[in-house]
């Protein structure tokens, strides 16, 4: 119903809604091969130990031609195909007007209400969608690789000011201490407050387990820390706000394109055309009629 944007998702919502705010929203993103899937693997399987249940959304918010969420996630996550604990599920947010900002979090309700403990929220890691991922997260976790220059691209991306945990994995590779030592450096550079989070780097290697259940301590570690300074509350109410304003600007966007036949709009366009208008004046003017 999520990914279709099905009529009967807004009665659906409004059932699920008494059922929520329980499961801790884990974000992980980094650059392509840096091995988010493994690490999504390997995390899951940390957390079946520890007794919880796991929902695993892998979104691929980048690929309009191919129909998006390829299965090669699931086919590296076999091990837990027959685990009645674990869900899995690749999602594209092709379709959506609203995109990523739209599609997920609903998703993160659903199983949110179905009664994961944990959600694992996993993304191609590329520009924007690294951003849209923090917003959508209690914790976020960054994946570096030494090898790919990412040290670097982090500073430059803007990650550094996303990640609540920093995971070096293939840490069996040369320059995986430089890496660390980079990371911490730029982190020190960041300016935060007293009882401020200050963010781990751990190294893994999550082909081989190594490093694994450091990161799950770590990510238990940071909800408590959210739990117990009241930001995890003002992190979920920045993200309800943003689902509220995304499910609102598509209700818009599909008025629009309602009015994409309609008199007013052309009488508008032809105003500007001619020099008697403005666009900002013109749209003001849509804004209004839209709100009558």
């Amino acid at each position: 119903m999520v990914e279709d944007a099905s009529p009967q998702l807004r009665e659906v919502s409004a059932a699920l809604a008494p059922h929520t705010g329980r499961a801790h929203i884990v974000g992980i993103t980094g650059s392509p091969g840096v091995g988010k899937s493994t690490s999504t693997s390997a995390l899951v399987t940390a957390m079946r130990k520890a007794g919880k249940r796991v929902g695993v959304l892998a979104v691929d918010p980048s690929s309009p031609f191919s129909g998006g969420a390829l299965l090669g996630d699931r086919v590296r996550m076999q091990d837990h195909a027959t685990d009645p604990g674990v869900y899995i599920r690749s999602m594209a947010s092709r379709g959506h007007l609203g995109g990523l900002s739209w599609a997920a979090p609903q998703a993160l309700r659903v199983l949110d209400a179905a009664g994961c403990d944990v959600i694992l929220v996993e993304t191609v890691g590329v520009g924007q969608s690294e951003v849209e991922i923090a917003g959508l997260a209690d914790t976020t976790l960054v994946l570096i690789a030494p090898g790919m220059g990412d040290g670097i691209q982090a500073a430059k991306a803007g990650i550094l000011e996303i990640g609540d945990i920093y995971v070096v994995n293939k840490a069996d590779r040369d320059g995986a201490p430089q890496v660390r030592r980079e990371l911490r450096n730029m982190i020190a550079l960041a300016e935060r407050a007293p009882d401020a989070w200050k963010p781990p780097i751990v190294l893994t290697v999550a082909s081989k387990g190594e490093g694994v259940d450091e990161v799950a301590a770590e990510i238990a570690n940071h909800l408590e820390h959210l739990s117990a300074t009241g930001e995890l509350r003002e992190r979920r109410h920045r993200r309800v706000r943003s689902e509220i304003e995304a499910i609102a600007l598509v209700g818009v966007q599909k008025r629009f394109a309602g009015l994409s036949g309609d008199s007013r709009l052309d009488s508008l366009a032809d105003g500007v055309l001619e020099g008697k208008n403005d666009p900002f004046s013109a749209a003001d003017v849509l804004i209004e009629s839209l709100s009558g």
